[in-house]
């Protein structure tokens, strides 16, 4: 049974809301979610082509990732075309929108993966030409037993390397074991973010080759953080802040002060629920917000 619903003008049928996603944690909860988010969530996907992680049946049962936008999309919902592989374009789905987030919610989509590149804007001159990146992502991964509290220690010299080259770093939660830093750049050549993000990821490692390591080979990370570097190639997408994550319990990717990455000593301090997270928006905000404002170009 479909239900219609109204929101910000645009008509949509959703369905199965009492089915549980996660837990306790039904559809109609993590729609609500991300319509009551959209204000501070919006600014971080607009623009970039979304990849969804979806669970239909909920989190205790498998999950896919979807790319591609499905040919029934609303005419509404923009959409654009990204180089896939080989010759062959992929049509993605770009959520510019309060109703695109329901769309998206209403697939069973918990998990909304960007690029740190957007498209240019509608009407302009690049409008559907992807941009150079104009954001650099570093991804702290711990290896166990390391947690989120070494990704904190870490994070904290990284500020003070990124401060030094002139460039200002925001943190956010993965909202899973890691923290991400988020550093707004002044787009350049495409690879350069990519090329910048590794070299720092190898000056730490070889700082503090006993707490770091750069390298992929996952039999390096047991015990250190993984400064994951990669995910600044403009194939590839990292989860956007406030989306949810696909975990046993409701958790989401969400900002933090760097008061709060300094004063962490357990790893539960830095685990927040959708219910944690509009409480803290209520309180203060979007703390990412601003950050085109912050951007500058790499040394």
């Amino acid at each position: 049974m479909a239900d219609l619903v109204h929101v910000d003008g645009r008509e949509l049928r959703v369905s199965n809301l009492a089915k549980e996603l996660y837990p306790g944690f039904t559809k109609a909860q993590v729609i609500s979610y991300y319509v009551e988010l959209a204000p501070v969530l919006l600014p971080h996907v607009a623009g970039r082509p979304v990849t969804l992680r979806r669970w239909p049946d909920g989190v205790g049962a498998g999950s896919f990732v979807q790319k591609h936008a499905a040919r029934d999309v609303p005419d509404w919902l923009r959409t654009e075309l990204v180089a896939g592989r080989g010759d062959t374009p992929v049509r993605h789905a770009v959520l510019d929108e309060p109703a695109a987030l329901v769309w998206a919610a209403n697939l069973a989509a918990l998990e909304l993966h960007v690029p740190q590149w957007r498209f240019g804007a509608p009407g302009s001159d690049e409008q559907g030409s992807p941009r150079p990146p104009d954001l650099l992502v570093l991804d702290l991964d711990p290896g166990a037993p390391a947690d989120v509290v070494a990704c904190c220690a870490v994070a904290l010299r990284l500020r003070e390397v990124l401060a030094e080259d002139g460039l200002t770093a925001r943190a956010k939660t993965s909202g899973s074991a890691g923290l991400h830093l988020l550093v707004p750049v002044r787009p350049g050549e495409p690879g350069a973010t990519s090329t910048y993000a590794k070299a720092l990821a190898r000056r730490l490692a070889a700082e503090e080759p006993e707490r770091v390591v750069w390298q992929m080979t996952r039999a390096l990370r047991p015990g250190r953080v993984f400064v994951d570097w990669s995910q600044n190639n403009p194939a590839k997408t990292t989860v956007a802040a406030y989306s949810l994550r696909g975990r046993h319990s409701p958790t989401v990717s969400t900002p933090v002060t760097w008061d709060e990455v300094a004063a962490c000593t357990r790893a539960d301090q830095l685990v927040f629920t959708p219910g944690d997270v509009r409480a803290r928006v209520e309180t203060h905000g979007d703390l990412l917000a601003g950050m085109d404002g912050d951007a500058a170009e790499l040394p």
